[in-house]
């Protein structure tokens, strides 16, 4: 049975008619259909249709069940999220699960560079930290696939298996690897971690944040890894003036997390974790190229994400270099 026919069925059954359906842009290791559907309780409504590519970004990453169920959370704690309908589904044997469609700006490069959203600049990066404070207060009892807490030893070693998995020698990751091992922080505090924390997961209109997306590597962790996340060189976009997404400064970034209700973050634990998601990008990066090698998902997109690990790397050394 074709994709539209599964759909078509599965919507049936809840009243509704499928109207539309569509492939969305962008997504490099989770397909995004757009699906308009018709019902005589809500008339017309566009959604999105998350689907399993057939790959992952980590071998950690959460399954679309999961990450279901940790939007349905957000949006019950008040995150910005897109709210999710129905319940997941299984499409030609693939995962997936339906959402609300949000409009509004995603493209990173023209959130932090077009005069168009200079205004939308300036309140950006308190509304992001307020959310960001909101997800680290969900109760992870409640997700009870998330176990335990990983702490940075344990995320460190999941990078190093998946470097280990693309069966390439890379000097420079290993010695961020390293670096990372030797000077792993305590953990002193456990929050839900989305993972994926950034500019370009983020839907923004003229009034600002609108949704925080992609959810598929959230885990129980130190939340600081999400402020590290954050300042990754890749995700500003060419705004290095500005090292917090390219929308705001490290210093101010943890003054807006602080004010929003966050915890203190000193500079040091921010710089590890910054040193983290380099690395952790430089081999995600490779792992998505290595999906494309090995055949399981041939793309040019996944082929050419492989040359941003060469960056990851320049920017793991330069920052190793300031740390000492």
């Amino acid at each position: 049975m074709s994709l539209k026919a599964e759909l078509e069925a599965y919507l049936d059954v809840r009243g509704a008619k499928l109207l539309a359906l569509r492939r969305l842009a962008g997504g490099a290791s989770q397909e995004a259909w757009g699906v308009r559907i018709g019902s005589n309780a809500h008339g017309e409504r566009d959604l999105v249709l998350r689907r399993d590519m057939g790959g992952t970004l980590s071998s950690s990453a959460r399954t679309r069940a999961e990450e279901y169920a940790l939007l349905r959370a957000a949006h019950e704690a008040g995150v910005p999220v897109p709210r999710v309908l129905f319940e997941p589904l299984i499409v030609e044997g693939r995962q997936a699960f339906f959402m609300e469609h949000v409009s509004g700006e995603t493209i990173g490069r023209r959130l932090v560079r077009d005069e168009a959203h200079a205004k939308v600049r300036e309140i950006l990066p308190e509304q992001v930290m307020r959310a960001l404070v909101r997800i680290h207060a969900i109760d992870t009892a409640e997700l009870p696939f998330l176990r335990s807490p990983q702490s940075a030893l344990d995320l460190v070693a999941a990078l190093e298996r998946d470097l280990d998995a693309c069966g390439e020698g890379h000097p420079a990751l290993e010695l961020g690897l390293r670096w990372l091992r030797l000077h792993a922080p305590p953990l002193e505090r456990t929050a839900l971690v989305h993972g994926d924390f950034r500019v370009g997961n983020f839907i923004v209109g003229s009034e600002g944040l609108r949704a925080v997306l992609d959810w598929e590597l959230a885990h129980a962790g130190d939340p600081d890894e999400d402020l590290g996340w954050f300042c990754v060189r890749a995700w500003r976009f060419g705004r290095d003036d500005l090292p917090a997404g390219g929308i705001t400064t490290r210093e101010r970034l943890l003054e807006l997390y602080r004010a929003a209700g966050g915890h203190d973050v000193s500079p040091e634990r921010l710089r590890y974790w910054e040193i983290f998601g380099n690395v952790k990008w430089g081999i995600g990066a490779l792992s998505q190229a290595a999906r494309h090698l090995r055949g399981e998902e041939v793309s040019i997109e996944l082929a050419t994400l492989g040359r941003l690990a060469s960056e990851m790397e320049l920017e793991t050394l330069r920052l190793l270099s300031e740390v000492g």
